[in-house]
């Protein structure tokens, strides 16, 4: 089994919804967590529109990153462009791999929502494509 580790600068919106979806996408295949670099809850917007495309994500907690500094992580996967810039050192193998997402929670009051759930959509694709390319070869093992 995999271990993957999402982190963004708040832990509160796109490493949320990047750890909701690996972790269905991934199913027994792999353990997925979520941490921030500066952490500050996770976003009541994050849990709503994952609840609307049927991923629970209400039970998640806003971690910190160095939590997982001596955990076995096969992948740490960061969601901005500032958790990449301030990532700590992971004193293990894990695979480091970048895809920066828009920050939803920037986006002006009136339109808040509906970015939300582009940005959820947008991650929901390259969780389940990450998922399809990285653990198929695994599956079987």
């Amino acid at each position: 089994m995999k271990t993957i580790l999402v982190l963004c600068t708040g832990n509160s919106a796109r490493s949320q919804m990047a750890h909701g979806y690996l972790q269905y996408f991934a199913g027994d295949r792999a353990t997925v967590y979520s941490a921030g670099v500066a952490p500050h809850g996770v976003n009541p917007l994050a849990t709503q529109v994952m609840a609307e495309d049927g991923v629970d994500i209400s039970h998640h907690t806003s971690n910190h990153v160095d939590e997982y500094l001596n955990s076995p992580i096969d992948y740490v996967i960061t969601v901005c462009d500032n958790a990449r810039e301030q990532c700590p050192y992971f004193p293990s193998t894990a695979e480091m791999i970048h895809h920066s997402f828009t920050d939803p929670s920037h986006a002006p009051e009136s339109e808040r929502l509906a970015q939300f759930r582009v940005v959820r959509d947008q991650i929901k694709q390259y969780s389940k494509q990450f998922i399809n390319e990285r653990l198929t070869e695994s599956a079987g093992a």
